[in-house]
């Protein structure tokens, strides 16, 4: 696989998991975005909107976007949910949008073995009414940069990860 593919879509949809087991089937490297911004930084996500704020790593969104266009190639990318946003994500590999309704996803990550760390790892989850908003607010935009959209509500990852790779056209 030359070109990267990226997934996107909203917070706790399931793109680490989809990612980690697209990478483990087809034998590729997967990254996360989020996991490249809190190396870089030397501090969790949810610290650095606390002392930075939205814009500040928004900016560093921007950043790692740049790099991963220029340095990073072959390779499946786990997108934070706002990562839609960087001005390069098209020039960065095949967009790929997971999508699932807005229920689903917090029942998901209510639900999960671990899941008060999931939700508070989450800064713009702390508040579901804020959330519900964003989510609406967001589902347009992640389809009008989506190269492929993917209904990940009533299918397991085998299932998911098959669909990313046919569209990229591994078999």
């Amino acid at each position: 696989m030359k070109e990267n593919i990226l997934l996107i879509g909203f917070m706790g949809v399931g793109k680490g998991t989809i990612a980690r087991a697209f990478a483990r089937e087809y034998g590729i490297y997967n990254i996360d975005t989020d996991d490249l911004i809190e190396s870089k930084e030397n501090r969790r996500i949810p610290k650095i909107f606390e002392k930075f704020g939205e814009d500040y790593f928004r900016a560093l969104e921007q950043d790692t976007a740049k790099w991963l266009e220029k340095s990073v190639k072959g390779t499946l990318i786990s997108c934070g949910g706002g990562f839609y946003k960087v001005d390069n994500i098209n020039k960065i590999g095949k967009v790929v949008y997971l999508d699932a309704p807005f229920e689903w996803i917090y029942n998901r990550l209510s639900t999960a073995k671990n899941a008060e760390s999931k939700l508070a790892k989450r800064p713009l989850f702390q508040d579901l009414k804020k959330a519900k908003a964003l989510y609406k607010e967001r589902k347009k935009a992640y389809k009008k940069v989506a190269d492929l959209i993917v209904d990940v509500k009533d299918k397991d990852e085998k299932q998911i990860i098959k669909e990313i790779a046919k569209f990229v056209g591994i078999k």
